[in-house]
């Protein structure tokens, strides 16, 4: 039986990380990226290859082009095949758009839109020589809807679902299929920062602030796991989801039902 080989950027913590989990229970060798330090990355790869699964790690700086195609070879190189890519990687920053930092809008662009259009189109011949592929690009409801000051990362997601509706279309009838999940409020890292920032300053718990923050966006008011966009994903690489393509997958608690 041949095992698939997964490349998931981004996918040291957070939603990357639940992926890279999902993935390897299901039997897909893991290729990591992200940024964590020598013990992390360490610790990762151990606990994933646990799952009886063969795991790497590479640095390749997102917002590189050459990198990029550096982390593709890597992996084809290493497990000789290359057949799920999740485009994961992405930064924020938050700020009105007429004080928008350049800077900042050109490395969001950049490492949210454009490090996934270097992937796919690296990607996308070794897929085509198997007759079988699956890009899975972590878009969010912001590729839907905006929220204020997050001009970059509202256009960047936007963009995302584009070019997967266009790797879809193209890519019909080679066996190869193109969908974006589309989260809203998720619990990783950052947000519980977020939430412990906020309770701070509220005098309240931790969960109220959490029901709050969540509330001001989702009917349903709790966050939802990485674990839950990892399942997901899982799905969407399945043969049940051979016709499945040029999809936006929500798992948003209902944000954008209102």
């Amino acid at each position: 039986m041949i095992r698939r080989a997964a490349l998931v950027t981004g996918s040291t913590s957070g939603i990357g990380l639940g992926i890279a989990k999902a993935l390897a229970g299901a039997g897909y060798d893991i290729m990591l990226n992200g940024f964590a330090t020598a013990p992390q990355i360490q610790a990762l790869v151990s606990d994933l290859s646990s799952c009886g699964i063969r795991a790497e790690y590479n640095a390749a700086d997102m917002s590189k082009p050459a990198e990029i195609r550096s982390l593709v070879k890597a992996t084809t190189d290493t497990f000789e095949r290359i057949d799920v890519l999740v485009n994961n990687a992405g930064i924020q920053h938050v700020a009105r758009t007429d004080v928008f930092p350049e800077d900042k809008w050109d490395s969001i662009l950049a490492i949210n839109l454009s490090a996934a259009f270097h992937t796919t189109k690296a990607v996308l011949p070794h897929m085509e020589k198997e007759g079988w592929g699956r890009v899975i690009n972590v878009a969010s409801v912001h590729g839907r809807v905006a929220s204020e000051g997050k001009c970059a990362y509202v256009a960047a997601k936007h963009g995302l679902i584009g070019l997967t509706k266009v790797v879809a279309l193209e890519n019909a009838n080679a066996g190869i299929t193109a969908n974006a999940i589309c989260p809203g409020w998720v619990e990783t890292p950052l947000v519980l920062q977020q939430v412990a920032a906020r309770a701070a300053a509220a005098g309240i718990s931790e969960a109220e602030a959490a029901e709050r923050i969540v509330g001001e966006k989702q009917p349903m008011k709790r966050f939802t796991p990485p674990s839950s966009i990892g399942a997901l994903a899982v799905f969407l690489c399945s043969d049940a989801a051979g016709t499945i393509t040029g999809s936006e997958q929500l798992i948003d608690g209902g944000w954008l039902a209102q």
